[in-house]
């Protein structure tokens, strides 16, 4: 890991120091990350209430600048010179994104398949879609034991993607499944979901210095 990406980590538990119990695995979860952004894959997200919300939240962090500007370079600016007279402009409002997909906000399709389905089966119906080798899935469940995160977390590992929960201390079922899963070292559901905020701003702005 590079100084500055290390600096990110350390600023993260100087802040909150009870998430020293979950570096190792704050650390493990951002290689994986870094890992499937050079090696051209995205993540997938899902989370039910507040966790869709931060589902959301995670991909809006990725997707555009979070701490940087992330420009555009000069190859694809090029490329846009060629086809449009205000390139420049169209280029200088375009930002460098790392591919994120927040399952939760497909609502045509969220309604359909549970109406014509199964409602637990929705996540896992679109990591089964979505998904393919080098891809990371994120699942945010403050019990690790959301029923529909569970599904799409089995589905997940079955296809050979890797994987990361987020949930309060104990873990639940999706400790057995995941490759890694950030335990924030509370049990009320609204004091594990404030822990889990700066954990996954820390490791936006993490890949965030990895790659720009």
């Amino acid at each position: 890991m590079k100084q500055s990406v290390q600096a990110i980590l350390t600023e993260l538990l100087e802040r909150y120091p009870s998430l020293s119990a979950c570096e190792n695995d704050i650390c493990d979860a951002y290689e994986l990350i870094r890992n499937c952004y050079e090696n051209d894959g995205k993540l997938l997200i899902c989370g039910n209430g507040g966790s869709a919300s931060d589902s959301d939240h995670i991909v809006g962090e990725l997707m555009k600048g979070f701490l940087k500007r992330r420009p555009v370079g000069e190859d694809f600016r090029e490329k846009l010179r060629e086809i449009c007279e205000d390139a420049d402009a169209c280029a200088d409002h375009l930002q460098g994104a790392l591919p994120a997909i927040s399952l939760v906000q497909h609502s045509a399709l969220l309604s359909a398949f549970s109406n014509d389905v199964d409602p637990e089966m929705i996540f896992a119906q679109q990591v089964f879609g979505y998904g393919k080798l080098g891809d990371v899935w994120i699942g945010l469940s403050t019990s690790g034991n959301s029923g529909n995160v569970v599904r799409a977390a089995q589905v997940a590992e079955a296809m050979g993607l890797l994987t990361i929960a987020l949930t309060g201390e104990s873990g639940g079922k999706l400790r057995e499944i995941c490759d890694i899963t950030i335990r924030v070292p509370e049990t009320e559901t609204f004091k594990i979901q404030e822990l889990h905020l700066p954990v996954y701003h820390a490791l936006c702005a993490m890949a965030e210095e990895e790659f720009f």
